[in-house]
């Protein structure tokens, strides 16, 4: 055997890696699974009796093609050739490696120059063969359905060019032997039916019509489980939409609470879709990117020659709204001037321009968000106390991606298929690792920032292979063994786990408090010094309210 063959094929002999303290086994990045010749046997005659002898071989050529695709970019990737002979000899040892069957090259001409293939391969103890002689039974026609599969997929996949190979001969119908041989697309008369097989089955695209068909019925029927382009399965995710919907048909004014990146803009613009100003302007300002001297001339507009500059009347931002949605992003960073006006328009529903006299009217809706607590603010002079309560009239916290992990999954597919449409570029999904290391992760910036990882690793990746956990975060390097902390850094997946070690804060308090009301008190303390003595930071650090702690500090000053 040819030693740059033989490298490789050992070469992916060593990315096969047993880890035996969860149970998995990994090819590469991809989790492989160990089964039983018999249990497939079963399987695979269960599947003819369900569907019929045709409908069964197109499910096993498509599933041969898939691994076979998949074989060929890894291949690529860890060959330290770009032979086409030497490769597409290591594919076929990679055969044995599996277990599948042993592949004896009898004819290999390529040509790349003229376009020229033709190739016949002896098959020894071929896994299907033996499924059909040994207990499906002997068939009329070849049974090898998915090493087929397989070797048109990984030799198509190499050349860059539609290779298909036939079983001419197959011990599964009495044949001595098993004997493939593989020819361009083109030059098989029968191509264009053979290719059905490679296709999705008219079963299967019956059920997607279906399930299609069921999910727009079910949207009708329950449209509080969507929300615009807001997108999630979780309860938290739900409890959100119903709130959202709620509010949507009348004028009341929402506030969303939630950190950065939770898609407050999503849930507004939601909001707005699902009530009746939905044909209006939905106009969303984030008031933290305007400068502050600037703030209430683009909110409210300005005058011609109100300040230097100002050479012509101009409409704000609530003027342009006017019948619609005004979104008030980071509404926290308004001005006192800003705030002031804020208030009038939220309860006369009225309005100046900057340098006019003139009071105009505003039929409008305020969605107001912020990541800061607005208690705090009030507390702290930043923020007036009558605009929050104007603002707080219903308030919807969105959580953190980090407690609805349930809509990673969709999300990744919302995101895959928006970034793959912009760059033009098809990708087979996330790596077994990536997803393992995505769901572990613990999203500071939520949604935007798992956005962001999608798209990075999308153009880190060669068309038509799987994202691997290294192209979503580039500077790791991580085996089987470690997951992503919440600080971007590589863990060993146990120190997750390790429940003795999260406990043991408990075991030590109980010792030293020797009862829960003492743990408390201390708890109290430990939150009022941090918050240097303000009742509501500590309170929301404590995520109670702050009559709540307010009470507890007296009593806790009472037993003293």
């Amino acid at each position: 055997m040819d030693n740059s063959v033989t490298r490789d094929t050992q070469n992916l002999s060593r990315q096969i890696r047993f880890q035996d303290s969860d149970g998995k086994i990994w090819f590469d990045e991809q989790r492989v699974l160990l089964l039983q010749l018999g249990a497939l046997t079963d399987f695979r005659k269960e599947q003819i009796e369900t569907v019929g002898l045709e409908r069964a071989k197109g499910f096993f050529m498509r599933l041969g093609y898939s691994l076979g695709k998949k074989d060929a970019q890894l291949a690529l990737k860890l060959a330290e050739t770009d032979d086409a002979t030497e490769l597409l000899r290591t594919g076929f040892n990679l055969h044995a490696l599996k277990g599948m069957v042993r592949v004896e090259e009898c004819t290999l001409q390529i040509d790349q120059s003229d376009a020229h293939f033709y190739a016949e391969y002896r098959l020894h103890d071929s896994y299907e063969a033996e499924m059909f002689r040994s207990e499906l039974g002997m068939q009329d026609e070849p049974v090898c359905w998915s090493l087929v599969g397989h070797a048109s997929a990984y030799t198509s996949t190499l050349l860059g060019r539609e290779i298909l190979f036939k079983e001419v001969n197959c011990r599964g119908c009495g044949d001595e032997q098993c004997l493939f041989v593989g020819r361009p697309a083109e030059e098989w008369e029968d191509a264009t039916t053979y290719r059905r097989y490679f296709s999705s089955d008219r079963i299967m695209e019956e059920l997607y019509e279906l399930q299609s068909q069921i999910s727009v019925l079910r949207h009708k029927i329950d449209s509080e489980s969507t929300l615009g382009n807001f997108r999630g399965q979780s309860p938290a995710y739900k409890q959100v939409c119903n709130l959202a919907h709620k509010a949507a048909p009348g004028k009341v004014n929402v506030l969303l609470l939630g950190e950065t990146g939770v898609g407050k803009e999503l849930v507004a613009k939601g909001i707005h879709q699902a009530s009746e100003r939905a044909d209006k302007a939905f106009i969303a300002v984030n008031c933290a990117a305007i400068p502050p001297d600037l703030i209430e001339s683009e909110l409210f507009g300005v005058e011609r020659g109100a300040y230097t500059g100002a050479t012509q009347s101009r409409p704000g931002k609530f003027e342009r709204a006017d019948g619609g949605t005004i979104f008030l992003d980071e509404v926290i960073e308004l001005t006192p001037r800003a705030q002031a006006s804020l208030l009038r328009v939220l309860q006369e529903s009225e309005y100046e321009r900057v340098g006019d006299s003139n009071t105009r009217k505003v039929d409008i809706r305020v969605v107001a968000a912020t990541n800061e607590c607005l208690e705090t603010a009030v507390e702290e002079g930043r923020f007036r106390a009558d605009l929050f309560y104007r603002l707080n009239v219903y308030p919807i916290n969105i959580p953190p991606l980090r407690e609805r992990r349930e809509d990673i999954p969709m999300l990744i597919e919302h995101f895959l298929e928006k970034y793959q449409a912009f760059y033009s570029r098809r990708v087979a999904g996330l790596s077994d690792m990536a997803m393992r290391a995505i769901m572990k992760y613990e999203w500071p910036g939520n949604v935007r920032e798992l956005e962001n990882i999608i798209e990075r690793g999308l153009i880190l990746t060669d068309h038509d292979e799987t994202i691997s956990a290294h192209s979503l975060f580039p500077t790791l390097q991580m085996d089987a063994s470690q997951v992503v902390s919440s600080q971007g850094h590589l863990i060993d997946d146990d120190e997750e786990d390790d429940t003795d070690n999260q406990n043991s804060w408990i075991d030590e308090a109980l010792v030293e408090c020797g009862s829960i009301e003492e743990i408390e008190n201390k708890v109290i303390e430990h939150a009022l010094t941090q918050a240097n003595g303000n009742v509501s930071e500590a309170a929301r650090v404590l995520g109670i309210s702050r009559p709540t702690l307010a009470y507890r500090i007296k009593k806790m000053d009472q037993s003293l």
